[in-house]
């Protein structure tokens, strides 16, 4: 019975011996258990927004003129330099007038001798109108006195014409502003010769401006007449955002550009012409997701968000971002579905199947 007791003893030692050296071979290869982390969960937003479109054009006064005379001649005085405000009415350029002067002279002495034609010409048609009634005229003579006195009284209106062309010609001897502006070049110097169509000095007006827009063709029919557009010129940036509503749009496209010219006027501070500015019309809506900027990750060009997966772990997915929002937010443009939670305010990725703790 005591040899029973002593073996059944021994087998038993030697059993716990064993089973205590397999555990110690095995606790080495044992998985350890990952750290939790703790962050914040923000869910992965869709934003529907206009993004908008820019077009680009040139600030144009709203009036401009080449001014220029009718009037052959040399030019004897030019009274104004660029940069200079007239008036409307005020000198601008003279020209010599003594040709002119003659030419008013020869129309007025036309218009006399037609006057005095004409005064011959009615005594004569009333001479036969009376021998007529008596019978001492023919009706031939009759008919050709009222001929040459209805001839004169045509040469009087058209020597009468002569002299009215005449004389505005040599009003135009004095070149004068059309309308109130500011010099923006002066063409002639005393000496040069005027003539008929030769541009003399270029004004603008002093008020209205227009900014010409050229937009393209897939964009024009995101504008229409009465539209209100933000122009922005980046050149001055102390003119701020100057508000422009579309007085025109120009129905033919250029060839060449496939674009179409749009004329915006500018209300309010009055900009310099020939600067460049820019317009912005809206855009399609579109839908994008966008996360807070802390959520991403950038560790050797890679960009790479933290997720909560729905058992609690985290999931590192590399993701491709776009525009910086608002309100620290970042456009995510491929890598989520929109449906993820993420894992802010992380110092770094954390390896998949970490248990993430969400943050009170």
């Amino acid at each position: 019975m005591n040899r029973y007791r002593t073996l059944t003893t021994a087998i038993l030692s030697l059993s716990l011996v064993l089973v205590a050296a397999c555990r110690h071979e095995e606790a080495p290869n044992a998985p350890m258990e990952a750290k939790p982390v703790t962050g914040h969960i923000a869910p992965v937003e869709r934003v529907s927004e206009s993004r908008p479109i820019e077009v680009y054009g040139i600030v144009q006064p709203a009036r401009q003129s080449f001014v220029s005379s009718r009037v052959m001649g040399p030019v004897v005085a030019v009274h104004v330099q660029a940069g200079d405000v007239v008036r409307k009415g005020q000198p601008l350029v003279s020209i010599e007038p003594q040709t002119i002067e003659g030419q008013v002279a020869q129309a007025k002495g036309a218009l006399a001798q037609a006057k005095a034609a004409l005064a011959l010409a009615e005594k004569n048609f009333n001479r036969f109108k009376r021998l007529h009634e008596s019978g001492a005229a023919s009706d031939l003579e009759l008919d050709m006195a009222r001929m040459q006195y209805e001839q004169a009284q045509g040469a009087v209106e058209q020597a009468k014409g002569a002299v009215q062309t005449a004389t505005s010609v040599a009003d135009e001897a004095v070149v004068r502003a059309p309308f109130a502006a500011r010099i923006v070049d002066r063409l002639v110097e005393v000496g040069d010769m005027a003539g008929p169509g030769r541009p003399l000095v270029r004004v603008e007006s002093l008020e209205g401006r227009k900014i010409w827009l050229t937009v393209r063709e897939a964009d024009i029919r995101r504008i229409h007449e009465g539209q209100k557009l933000a122009v922005r010129f980046d050149t001055r940036p102390d003119l701020g955002t100057v508000t422009g509503t579309v007085d025109e749009v120009v129905a033919a496209a250029d060839p060449a550009t496939h674009t179409f010219t749009v004329k915006v006027g500018l209300e309010g501070t009055v900009v310099p012409s020939g600067i460049a500015g820019r317009a912005e019309l809206p855009g399609d809506t579109v839908e994008r997701l966008v996360v807070p900027a802390s959520a991403v990750h950038r560790r050797g060009g890679l960009e790479l968000v933290v997720v909560r997966a729905a058992d609690g772990t985290a999931r590192t997915l590399a993701v491709t971002t776009g525009r910086t929002l608002d309100g620290g937010r970042v456009e995510i443009l491929s890598g989520l579905t929109g449906d993820e939670q993420v894992v802010v305010d992380l110092p770094g990725p954390v390896a998949d199947g970490t248990p993430v703790e969400v943050a009170s």
